[in-house]
């Protein structure tokens, strides 16, 4: 009897242990309970007080899990195991998502706000007609310029950087493609050539600039801009939005010439299992008055016009991170290269950082 009893606490906790397992493994890869979404997002990249919200409306609970780089989130959802409701890429790996098969279409006969955003964000080349994507928010690559030490009238374009009053002055993002992409704007070339003869030039062209740089940075970037330890940045339009909110001598300029737009997106990858609570959630995220508070609360810039509308005159009018529709209509969107192409970049890139 004795053995007996041993032997069923033995099986009971070995049931708990598995239960256990399997709970900790839905917590790190998506729970696939009944009533939850399972979100894969960048880090502080939604209000928290929205997910509160929804939960109370909908009754699904929202379980988050963040990634700190495009390419974090494609390896971890390409090697298989998770079971992510809906993900967050930014346009370039749409592309790529697409092309692997990784993704589910948007069945937009469930999408009750589609009407709300800007026509100017959808039917772009990385996915047309929004097969596969709903925007969520997009920004720009510019130039962040602190006016205790430079004029506004001395950095309205790319070109304005070489400039030799800015000797050691300037603070470049460490992104092949977004510094590759400002030298090549100077030159009137595509942000998405691949000819290796134009790449070069552009590498030339970053040599020439090398005397003005301060230093390549990451994240750093931002403490050393909001502490006034450079007068000048190349970064994006969010990182930008964010020191100017750490310092009131900061501001930031997208040159009317052509710069970078990109366009970060809800997706659904293909082993999502809560179809009713995606679609609750992109109608939910999609109604004016919730993307307004969100975009309010992360600073970035919204797809959809009627959030655009609700937002504060001091806000939506900001042409630092709305800018002009003649601006708007020089951005380029990155395409999708294979690795052999970025091979270029990244090859051009490394052969200006050795040289500064």
């Amino acid at each position: 009897m004795k053995r007996l009893v041993s032997l069923v606490i033995a099986l009971l906790a070995i049931c708990g242990l598995l239960a256990y397992t399997s709970h900790q493994l839905e917590r790190t890869s998506g729970s696939t309970g009944a009533k939850v979404l399972n979100l894969y997002n960048w880090g502080d990249y939604i209000d928290p007080s929205l997910l509160t919200k929804f939960q109370k409306e909908t009754g699904y609970h929202v379980n988050v899990e963040t990634f700190d780089s495009n390419e974090a989130m494609y390896t971890k959802i390409n090697q298989g195991g998770t079971h992510y409701d809906l993900a967050v890429p930014s346009e370039y790996m749409v592309t790529k998502m697409k092309r692997a098969h990784l993704l589910k279409p948007l069945d937009k006969r469930r999408l009750t706000n589609w009407q709300n955003f800007d026509p100017q964000f959808l039917n772009q080349s990385f996915d047309r007609g929004n097969r596969y994507s709903m925007p969520y928010f997009w920004g720009t690559l510019g130039i962040v310029y602190n006016d205790k030490f430079v004029k506004a009238s001395q950095v309205q374009h790319w070109q304005d950087l070489w400039s030799p009053q800015f000797r050691d002055k300037i603070m470049l993002i460490d992104s092949a493609r977004d510094i590759m992409g400002m030298s090549l704007v100077t030159l009137n070339k595509s942000m998405n050539t691949t000819n290796p003869a134009t790449l070069l030039a552009a590498e030339r062209k970053l040599n020439q600039l090398a005397p003005n740089v301060k230093a390549i940075v990451a994240d750093e970037i931002k403490m050393y801009m909001t502490q006034n330890e450079a007068p000048l940045a190349v970064d994006w339009s969010g990182e930008a939005a964010e020191m100017l909110a750490n310092n009131p001598h900061l501001h930031y300029v997208v040159p009317s010439e052509g710069s970078n737009l990109w366009i970060d997106n809800l997706v659904i990858p293909k082993t999502a299992q809560h179809t009713d609570a995606i679609y609750a959630f992109l109608n939910f995220m999609s109604q004016p008055e919730n993307a307004a508070q969100n975009a309010a609360y992360i600073g970035y810039a919204t797809p959809n016009r009627q959030a655009k509308a609700l937002l504060p005159k001091a806000i939506r009018n900001d042409r630092q991170f709305y800018p002009t529709q003649t601006t708007i209509k020089h951005l380029q969107v990155y395409q999708d290269l294979s690795p052999a192409k970025v091979a270029l970049y990244n090859d051009r890139y490394l052969e200006f950082k050795m040289h500064h």
